[in-house]
Formats: structure tokens, sequence, C-alpha cells
């Protein structure tokens, strides 16, 4: 059976749960080697470093370990003069150059290119090859860190700058900044839907950033980087990050150093404006948001994955939806469906919070059924059950996509939800979060009345996902039920859900999970009772057929439902 010792990863004698070690893949390198940075799940078998982002598992869980590579870097004493001539060009004087040790040498099979060493921990971990003609490589197997990692980590001026590129961290270096970094994969397209691996270099500057009061983003002056910007600001926290201005014939900060000198890239930090918080907003601050919306248009949720769900109801980040029904009537398997098409069609990240399915494994079990679509148990209602190997393949798949937060001996409010959230969103870029149901979480009322309460944590909740650009679910039960006159539960709105009109008030989203009765087939019907911005969706009804076996829905194309379920 294969050990941590044979991965030279070292765990106390009977250790159990999550353990702190030092590791093997960078603590020789590091100043202070004697620092756990690495985390170890041992009954997963799984571990994660926190400062070179090495992550692995025992061969039995089906992980291969990635071994961090370190790259040999010697830069020639003198750049060939056609590179410095392009450099100078540019406004960057041979005293930078040497100062950040810029090379050149053999990057590509037919021409040379300029080197940039990505130093961490005063080590070479990774290299950036570029063309002048803008063609780009990293090493293989490399750390992905921030550009100038060790002069980030020793800031002192009170704030950082990060740009989207090495040269223009260079150019802020000309106009005197010190404490200057970039991205290392620069910005993602406007267009991308899975762009998260461009920030998985965030993993290992957390501590850095988390010590600095305000963080400086510098992106260009485009679509690529105003994506950059906003994804870079929610996983940072957007209440410390300010954004920078060029004139409006500049692109990026090379572009100011070029055309206007150092002194206007000076006037452009000192202009810096910070990311409009809730309740401090001017027309100014909306300016670029609003011509890109004129330019564009207003755009929609991402789509649900179910046909005739798409017109009436879509899933946006930033908002909250409600979601309510009789007890039985699937509340939990819908959301969890709709989340899974949510990975399979956008590669959503997602934390979820059901005490309900715990343990979490039984939890995750649902997940692989409704990803495989094929049933996990043996009892599966005649149909063939998913083979082991294939069972590890869709757990491989979850892994990058899904984090359960779970109680543990704590006490689970939703102030400690949400902070949890908060690092989910900082560390995997989670868009969005399940509170499943409202009644399991730990609420403390101080003396204030019960609907009180609740405007008081929806408004927190709904804040937390403008401010992090996270969808919210929020699973709560209905108080009253009432029936017609043939017997038959009515789709309970959101205002009987105990607490009162809060519920409707606060959410942008309204659905409700209804069936008629329990009986083997009978349709399930998911009644859009709220939409509070009209490119979202529509009110209305979706009738789906829902699949035992794998706990999975499919949208009906006989789409006409009964009147009294309109009329919700």
């Amino acid at each position: 059976m294969t050990t941590f010792q044979e991965f030279g990863i070292d765990i106390p004698s009977g250790a159990s749960g999550n353990v702190k070690t030092i590791c093997p893949s960078c603590s020789h390198d590091r100043r202070n080697s004697k620092d756990k940075c690495l985390s170890v799940k041992v009954e997963e078998g799984v571990w994660n470093c926190h400062h070179c982002g090495w992550r692995g598992g025992l061969p039995k869980n089906g992980y291969i370990p990635k071994q961090i590579r370190r790259p040999q870097y010697k830069p020639r004493s003198e750049l060939p003069s056609q590179v410095m001539k392009w450099f100078k060009d540019r406004g960057i004087s041979e005293g930078v150059l040497k100062s950040e040790k810029i090379g050149f040498g053999p990057s590509f099979k037919d021409k040379g290119g300029m080197q940039f060493p990505y130093i961490k921990g005063g080590q070479v971990v990774n290299i950036k090859h570029r063309t002048r003609d803008k063609q780009f490589r990293q090493e293989k197997d490399a750390e992905k860190c921030l550009y100038r990692f060790d002069e980030i980590a020793k800031a002192e001026d009170g704030f950082v700058i990060i740009t989207e590129g090495e040269i223009d961290a260079l150019s802020f270096l000309q106009a005197g900044f010190k404490t200057v970094g970039s991205i290392p994969d620069g910005a993602p397209s406007e267009t991308s839907t899975n762009y998260t691996a461009k920030f998985d270099f965030l993993r290992t500057a957390e501590e850095i950033l988390q010590r600095q009061d305000k963080i400086i983003l510098a992106m260009d002056n485009d679509g690529p980087g105003k994506v950059a910007e906003f994804e870079l600001a929610r996983r940072i926290g957007i209440e410390r990050c300010w954004r920078v201005e060029y004139p409006e014939d500049c692109k990026d900060a090379n572009d100011v150093l070029v055309k206007y000198g150092d002194f206007k890239l000076i006037d452009v930090v000192s202009n810096a404006k910070p990311f409009p918080v809730d309740g401090i907003i001017s027309p100014d601050d909306l300016r670029s948001k609003l011509m890109t919306l004129y330019d564009s248009g207003v755009k929609r949720g991402y789509l649900t994955g179910w046909h005739y769900m798409n017109p009436h109801y879509t899933v946006k980040p930033g908002e909250m939806t409600i979601v309510t029904g009789i007890p039985g009537s699937g509340k939990s398997n819908f959301v969890d469906s709709l989340c899974v098409n949510l990975i399979k069609l956008h590669q959503f990240k997602i934390a979820v919070f059901s005490p309900e399915n715990w343990p979490p494994e039984r939890h995750l079990q649902t997940f692989v059924e409704k990803y495989a679509k094929k049933p996990f148990d043996r009892d599966g209602f005649g149909v063939q059950r998913i083979e082991k190997e294939d069972v590890n393949r869709v757990v491989d798949k979850l892994e990058k996509h899904i984090r359960f937060i779970m109680p543990n001996d704590e006490v689970m409010s939703v102030d400690a939800i949400l902070e949890k959230a908060k690092i989910e969103v900082f560390r995997h870029g989670i868009k969005g979060l399940i509170i499943d149901p409202w009644n399991e979480i730990e609420h403390c009322y101080n003396g204030v009345r019960e609907d009180q309460y609740i405007s008081r944590e929806l408004t927190k909740i709904r804040r937390f996902a403008r401010l992090n650009g996270v969808h919210v679910w929020i699973v709560a039960h209905p108080r009253n039920l009432s029936k017609d006159s043939a017997g038959n539960y009515q789709p309970p709105t959101m205002y009987e859900i105990s607490g009162g009109a809060h519920w409707r008030n606060k959410a942008d989203n309204g659905l409700c999970v209804h069936r008629r009765a329990f009986t083997a087939g009978t349709p399930t019907y998911v009644v859009i009772q709220k939409i509070r911005f009209k490119e979202v969706g529509s009110v209305g009804d979706v009738r789906f057929n829902y699949c035992i076996d794998t706990g999975t829905y499919r949208d009906d194309a006989n789409n006409v439902f009964e009147e009294d379920l309109n009329s919700c």
C-alpha cells in the first residue's frame, strides 16, 4: 500500500483529520524551512501546499500527484542590441532590466525570446518566454505565482500594484514603484466560461495579499482586462481593491509610459479609484459598465441546460434565488440537478451547505448519479449501475467544481457559512452557493422578531452575492400548506415561508418545486414565481419528468399546464 512517506510527506504516527506539515517540494528552498505549509487530509489521502501549489494524493484514491519542477535560469550578462532597443522604445531602461534579471535565449524552436524570471523565496520557480511579436510560453510543470512575488511579499508602502503582464509591471518600476507584480497568464477572453486555471496562482498569494490594505489593479483597458479586473477583485475582496483609469488613447501602463512618460504613470496611480462598494457609487463609477451595456446589450444569466426552463429562468452571478415547495417535492434534488447542469455546461464551481444530506459522501453519491445519469446503488430500479472506475472518473471531475461546507463542531450561523464561502471564492473562484435548508442553520435572534432577523440575514446574503459575483440558492420550507377542494396541496408561495413577506421582497428570483402526488410517473412542476430582472427570465411554469434511479430531471416537450399552476 502506498504511503505518504513515499512522497516525502512526514505525518505523525496515528494522525487523523487535517494535518499541517513541511512540504517536501518547496520547504528546502524557503527561508523559513520549518514552515508547515502543506495541508494533508489523512483519511482522504490528499494534500495541497499553500506556498508552492503542489497538490496530489495517494494512488489508491485515483489521484496522480504533480511534482513542481524548478527551472534552471542563467541570464546573459548582456542582452542583444535589438532586444535592448525594443525595451528602450517602450521606455524601459537598462537598469530596470538588470535589476529584474531579464534574459534572452532560445525560447522557441525557430527564434529566441525574452525571458522573465518568476522569483519566489529567492528561487526561480518559473520563466515566462516572450517574442517581440507576442508569442508566449512558460516552463513545463513549473509553479504559477505572481511575477515579482518576493517584492510584493515585503511590501511596506501600504499598497501593491498588480498588472496584466510583465511589461506593464516593468513600466511601473520605471516610474519608481517598487511593490508591483503581474498575473502569470494574462487576462481571459471575454467569451470564456472557464478561466479558473488562470487564477490558480492566487492560492499561493493568499497570505501576502491578505496583509495589504490597498491593492491597485492595473489591468488593460479592454474587454479581457475588465474580466480579469472583476475576477481578481471579487476573489481578493472588492473592499480592498482599487482600479486605475488610463488616458483615452492608452490601452495599458506601457502605453502611458511611452506616450506621456513616467510622471503621467505616477498620476494614474495617484488617481486610482476604489471599486464601488454598496451605498457609495457615483455615475462616473458606472460609466464604463454602462457603455459596455450599450454596446453589447444586457446579458442573460447562464442557461440551465433545460430547453423549456431557459425562457423563464437563467442563473446570473450576484443574485439570490429562494426555492420552496412542500416536503418531499424534490427541492434539494432539483437544485443539485441544476448545479450539475451548470458544471457541465459552464464549468461552474459551487459550494454546498446541506446538512440534511450529510454525511457528505452520501451527498456526493447523488452528485455522481446526476453527473453520470446512472444509479450508484446496486438496487438501480432495473437500470445498470455506474461502473466503479467511472465513479472515480466522475469524482475527478467534481473535485474541480464542488466543495462541501461542513459544520464539524462549529455553530453554523449565516456568518460562518458566508465566511467559508468567501474562502472558496478566493481559492477556487466559486460562482454558486447552496444553502439547504434554511431551518438547519443556527439562528440567533438576539431579541429581535423573526421577520426582522430574516430581513437582516437575507440582506447580508444578498450583499455577499453581489460583492462576490456568486449566485446563492436558499432552500426554505413553507410554514403553512393549503389544499384545494379536491384535497390536493397547492404550490406554496414565498409568502408562506416562515418569516413572512421578506422572503419574496428580498429575493431576486423565486422558484417553487411542486408535485401533485407522490406516486411513480407524477410530473414535477417548477413554478417560477418571481424574476426581478427581465433579462434573467419571466414568471411561468415548467413541467419536468423526474428519473428516480438517477435523481435527474427532463423538461417535458408537452409544455401545457393546468390553470391553477399558472395562477401562482
